[in-house]
């Protein structure tokens, strides 16, 4: 079914900015302000988790590693229409931006106001970029409408309910023939100690992530929407996973 549109224009400084789109206004998800608050919701958040040094922390030193695997399957320079599902800390938004060729644009969905404030800073003002205030399970883009659909480190962070709603858009806005990336956690190898260091560390802080090491990515995705092709890599002694979905 296709949504209703939130377009982009131009404002009077050629800034790319994104119009209303002609539906209610996004509520912040009861999980998100739950389990999340501390990461993504509260003010302070931005401050302690905006930094490039922390993320790549976060990551056991592999944040550049997967950032430019996720980048290298859009095929720079960008000549098409990407979209990020969600904003990143570091600087993920900033590299994508400067992969667009002269014809290629790049819209960011997010649900939660304090981050899009963020990115708007960090992006200031590029012309091809536009941020948008949106659900990730219910956007309101038009079928079909995406080249590329990105989603980087988003689904560990959501109930199952909302993971499923969010890979079936993400499938329904890529073109015939698009791509939906994910990069995400992945169950590692049982000889990788770092398996058994983020057990107890996803479990306390990121309730849902496990759900990546009991199922594959691909069994998300909605009966009605079989892809043509799935790639999958696993990195760090499989810790973290790219999937790569053509439709």
């Amino acid at each position: 079914m296709t949504k209703a549109v939130a377009v982009r224009r131009i404002d009077g400084e050629g800034v790319a900015v994104s119009a209303p789109a002609l539906k209610a206004p996004v509520p912040m998800p009861l999980y998100l302000e739950q389990t999340y608050w501390w990461a993504y919701v509260h003010p302070n958040a931005v401050r302690v988790f905006e930094r490039q040094w922390l993320v790549n922390l976060i990551l056991w030193g592999n944040y550049s590693r997967l950032r430019d695997a996720a980048l290298r399957e859009l095929h720079a320079p960008i000549a098409g229409k990407v979209l990020q599902v969600a904003c990143v800390y570091g600087d993920f938004t900033e590299m994508l931006a400067r992969q667009l060729g002269a014809q290629g644009t790049l819209d960011v969905a997010d649900v939660a106001p304090v981050q899009i404030d963020n990115l708007k800073r960090k992006i200031n003002g590029h012309p091809r970029v536009a941020v948008h205030h949106q659900d990730s399970g219910d956007l309101a883009f038009s079928d079909a409408s995406y080249d590329y659909v990105v989603l980087f480190f988003l689904l560990h962070e959501m109930p199952e309910a909302v993971r499923v709603r969010t890979v079936a858009e993400a499938l329904r806005v890529v073109k015939p023939g698009g791509k939906v990336v994910f990069v995400d956690y992945h169950r590692p190898h049982w000889m990788n100690p770092f398996r058994y260091l983020m057990m107890p560390i996803l479990a306390w802080l990121e309730p849902f992530a496990m759900d990546l090491w009991r199922r594959q990515i691909i069994e998300w995705i909605p009966s009605s929407m079989r892809p043509a092709q799935v790639d999958k890599c696993t990195y760090f002694g499989g810790l973290y996973q790219k999937v790569v979905i053509t439709r």
